[in-house]
């Protein structure tokens, strides 16, 4: 199968393929490493390249599952893959290989996905550009001079560019809305508790983050999340389970919904004049397609949301590097940290338990302020980012005055709407429903009640059949796709 066959189908038309014996999963292997081979060198978005694992599991067979082979990277941050190292985009952790695979691994191989690779992340994950000082920058298929977002930079850069039609990713604070958006992709922030986290992990980021994936349809989407989701053993909490399947939700219509948007972030940070324009007419297309839309927005005190925000995450860093250096017997520096994660490291060495305490409490406080606006409104409308992909360079986090405060305040300039959602666990979703006037990708997110990912994918289906967002592709990775 040539890679410009191979890339222009989803996750569920290639198992289709297979399902149908028209293709096998060895046959999609090579087309995903010859499309490692031509595009990788522009984009750099995949750090390993797995065929000998890839060649022992299609010889001990794959699981039978809704995406029996379809070739899968997994980001080099959050997830346990055994025998792969994860370095989490660290010189610290550089090498540092997992012994056995964790239970959301373990579902992703159940579903029938083939791991090829593995993906690029900025140090740590702090950071909406993915450019690491260990692999170096991943550069945007639309625009190569141009960031592919962050933190899973990586895995959405290789399914824009075609590498695989779906690929792992994070999210702590926008991580995998923000590189959805930056390159034409679905990205799905599932509800906190939704996906498993254990059995190594109770919370990642103390309910912050969630791991879920990239994707190019509502479908693949849908799809995925039946397959990973629900509660693993000895998990702390979880989300209430769905009603229905969410790839039958996808296929339903959402009713009359009731929409609130927002242009404004809470930081009152700028928003680039081509995302407004973008932002307005996705509220047309809302209200032509029936719903009720009104411009509204839970009202959050940013400064305390920001406190408690960085508190958890340096401590959460912190104890994420004390227990990988102690594995390693590698001591923690300036040498082989970048400089906001060198500060990070510090802030958390000095945290007092009274002040991360403190932090949780404003969290909740906001999940219930923002709860109750959630009981007005079935879905919250805002832009995905403030402004279009950065160039590479703009915002570097080992630049010498890049403390984590300081620099904290300089990315959420640009990406003030994600983070919210981190802080509330509910279910938020980027779509791609625009372009810039240069042909940049513009996301969207849409952001529903807590546990109710359902009302997003009946949403997200009916604009995906309006808008028929499959139908671009990066025009710096296209001469090499049709090779």
């Amino acid at each position: 199968m040539k890679f410009s066959e191979y890339s222009i189908y989803d996750a569920v038309g290639l198992a289709e393929l297979v399902k149908k014996k028209e293709v096998t999963p060895k046959e999609l292997a090579e087309a995903a490493f010859k499309g490692i081979e031509k595009v990788n060198p522009a984009i750099n978005a995949v750090v390993q390249i797995l065929d000998k694992q890839v060649d022992k599991e299609i010889e001990r067979g794959l699981h039978d599952g809704p995406f029996t082979g379809v070739p899968f990277l997994i980001k080099e941050l959050g997830i346990q893959a055994a025998g792969v190292s994860i370095s989490s985009g660290s010189r610290l952790l550089a090498g540092l290989v997992t012994p056995t695979d964790d239970e959301l691994m373990t579902r992703f191989r159940k579903s029938g996905l083939l791991t090829v690779g593995t993906t690029t992340t900025p140090e740590f994950g702090y950071n909406f550009t993915t450019e690491s000082v260990l692999h170096g920058p991943t550069r945007n298929p639309w625009n190569i001079e141009r960031s592919a977002g962050g933190s899973s930079g990586g895995s959405a850069a290789a399914v824009a560019a075609g590498i695989v039609p779906i690929a792992h990713a994070n999210d702590g604070a926008g991580s995998v809305r923000v590189p959805a958006s930056y390159n034409g992709l679905i990205g799905f922030k599932p509800t906190r508790g939704r996906v498993p986290t254990g059995p190594n992990t109770s919370e990642p980021a103390y309910g912050r983050s969630s791991s879920f994936a990239i994707t190019r349809s509502v479908r693949d989407t849908a799809a995925l999340l039946d397959c990973v989701s629900g509660p693993d053993v000895g998990c702390y909490a979880w989300a209430e389970r769905p009603k229905l399947p969410y790839k039958e939700e996808a296929l339903r219509a959402p009713g009359r919904l009731r929409i609130a948007w927002s242009a404004q972030p809470q930081n009152q940070a700028p928003v680039n004049e081509e995302v407004v324009r973008v932002l307005h007419q996705t509220v047309k297309l809302c209200e032509e397609l029936g719903h009720e839309v009104i411009e509204a927005a839970p009202v959050v005190d940013e400064e305390w949301h920001s406190l408690a925000a960085l508190r958890i995450k340096a401590a959460y860093t912190t104890a994420a590097i004390n227990k990988a250096s102690a594995r390693l017997k590698r001591t923690p520096s300036e040498e082989n940290l970048e400089t906001a994660i060198w500060s990070a490291y510090q802030i958390g060495q000095s945290l007092k338990a009274a002040e991360l305490l403190e932090a949780f409490d404003i969290q909740n406080r906001i999940s219930r302020s923002v709860g109750e606006f959630f009981t007005h409104y079935d879905v919250l409308l805002t832009p995905t980012a403030a402004q279009l992909p950065p160039v590479i360079g703009e915002l570097n986090m080992d630049a010498p005055d890049s403390d984590m405060k300081g620099f904290g305040k300089k990315i959420f300039r640009y990406f003030p709407f994600t983070r919210l959602f981190n802080t509330t666990g509910q279910p938020a979703v980027s779509l791609p429903l625009g372009w810039s006037a240069s042909g940049l990708p513009i996301g969207m997110q849409f952001a529903g009640r807590f546990a109710d990912e359902a009302t997003l994918f009946r949403l997200a289906g009916q604009l995906e059949e309006a808008c028929s967002w499959n139908t671009k592709t990066p025009i710096n990775v296209g001469a090499l796709i049709t090779k």
